[in-house]
Order: structure tokens, then sequence, then C-alpha cells
């Protein structure tokens, strides 16, 4: 039987790459529209058009914007977009389960985007039901941010 992927007269060069290198090369960051969350509202330029970031920013927006975003909750949103933090509430667990669940659900979130390489280094801050916490993001070009969110637990 013949080879379906043969390899006479390539260089290695066009050698399909596999693992973490093809992951690097093959994700493209794209633009995005700038959002000030602290003030809920677009970013304008002086001309009065919504400002464009692009890169590392534009994925630093989808990240928090799919940590503010209630999954299954908008037909706009693909079923693998946002996070469940709601369904703490009923589950009524300790503080330390919660902020096990609450690093599970945010990992998931953010590593559903290609761009997103690891997420971890959390810090939590409680203030009676509401936990607030910190976490180090990693894209594939390999730019770190942090980035925070809130969950009420009751």
């Amino acid at each position: 039987m013949p080879n379906l992927f043969p390899l006479t007269g390539t260089g290695s060069s066009e050698l399909p790459l596999s693992g973490a290198g093809s992951r690097r090369g093959a994700v493209g960051f794209g633009r995005s529209p700038k959002f000030d969350y602290d003030l809920g509202e677009f970013v304008l330029t002086q001309t009065g058009k919504i400002a464009q970031c692009s890169g590392s920013e534009a994925w630093m927006q989808w990240c928090q914007k799919a940590l503010l975003t209630q999954r299954y909750t908008y037909l706009a949103y693909s079923r693998d977009y946002g996070q469940e933090f709601d369904d703490l509430i009923v589950r009524q667990l300790s503080k330390p389960a919660n902020e096990m669940e609450i690093a599970r659900i945010a990992k998931e979130t953010l590593m559903v985007d290609p761009r997103t390489a690891s997420v971890d280094h959390f810090t939590w801050t409680w203030n009676q039901s509401e936990c607030s916490f910190q976490c180090q993001i990693t894209n594939v070009r390999g730019d770190k941010k942090n980035i925070q969110g809130s969950v009420v637990i009751s």
C-alpha cells in the first residue's frame, strides 16, 4: 500500500512540527476592540472611534471577558466560552474546596483559547462570602500577565 504521507522530495524545513512548537507558530493573536473593565465601557480614540488592541493585549482582553461571562447563558457564544462560578453557590463547599474549584474553573475557562499556555500561581482574598482571586496567565509567546476575578459563594 502506498504511503499516504510521502516525505520524498521534502526538506527538513517542510516537515510538520509537533508538540508545543507547532502550537506556537500556528496561533494567530488577531485584534480586539479595547474595553475598560473598571469603567465598563469601550476605550475611545481622540476621534471618537473605538480603540483597537492587538497581540498579547487582545488575548488579555479575551481572558478578562471570558472570566466575566457566565457559560451557557448567551447564544452568541459557543458552549466552550465562559465560566461556571455560579454553580459553586449551591454546593456549599469549604473555603479550600471552593479555592480548588475556582482554580479549576478558571483554568478550564482560559485554556480553551489556543493562545493560552498556562494558568497558575493563584492567590486568594476572602471577604465574608466573596472570594477574590488573582492568577498568572501565560500565552504561547511566553508573555505573562496577572488577571483577577471574584466569586460570590453564598
